[in-house]
């Protein structure tokens, strides 16, 4: 790929960038509640009940939390209030990058355009990436598109308001089930894969598999 020069490099954030604490939120608040042995699963419906509330019709970001939290507790029978639910959304803002992020994005923002398209609210999103190291283009969000990520018209508002084609942008993310997977249904051909472990490698999507964001440089021949 290194021969691929992009006419922007598209990014998700929270996971890939940002460094994404919903599990670590959940296990707090709940550890008094959820056994050690049974909190793993716990968190993994914790996730799975973000997915499905963001393939749902839009909704602000703030709701699909509480929803999650909400529809994750009464699954397992646990009680919750307003303030426990609330803390989720609350917490968003004040996550930093991982470590990795502001040196390996500051030397590929000298050569390309990055854009961000996140899975927030535009309350949310510029606290974090304030915090990331490098300048954006452009940072579009859910509440703009009205739309979340895996669904293809959050693919489809970021590449109509870039003005270009899904051969001309690399996109790169830690996550196959929200954004590499709807990115090769796009079209977007040249993605890269940051292996943070959110998520098992699936090589059949077709992309550049890196440890974390010091690897990019390297894939774009810097």
């Amino acid at each position: 790929m290194s021969t691929f020069k992009p006419k922007f490099i598209t990014f998700d954030c929270y996971g890939t960038l940002t460094r994404f604490q919903m599990s670590e939120t959940a296990q707090k608040i709940y550890a008094d509640r959820v056994s050690a042995e049974d909190m793993p699963f716990f968190l993994r419906q914790f996730a799975a009940y973000r997915l499905d509330e963001v393939l749902d019709q839009w909704k602000p970001y703030e709701q699909v939390c509480k929803n999650a939290i909400t529809r994750t507790c009464a699954r397992w029978g646990i009680q919750t209030n307003d303030e426990e639910t609330g803390a989720f959304y609350k917490a968003v803002p004040t996550w930093g990058p991982h470590a990795d992020v502001p040196a390996g994005l500051s030397k590929v923002a000298k050569e390309f355009p990055l854009v961000i398209f996140s899975n927030a609210d535009d309350s949310q999103i510029m606290h974090n990436v304030e915090q990331l190291g490098a300048a954006f283009h452009k940072v579009f969000t859910a509440q703009q598109a009205q739309a979340y990520k895996p669904r293809l018209r959050a693919f489809e508002y970021m590449l109509d308001n870039l003005n270009c084609n899904p051969e001309d942008v690399l996109h790169v993310s830690s996550s196959l089930r929200y954004d590499l997977m709807p990115a090769a249904d796009m079209g977007i051909k040249n993605k890269v894969f940051v292996a943070r472990g959110h998520e098992p490698s699936t090589p059949f999507y077709g992309y550049t598999e890196i440890k974390d964001i010091s690897g990019l440089p390297g894939v774009l021949g810097l």
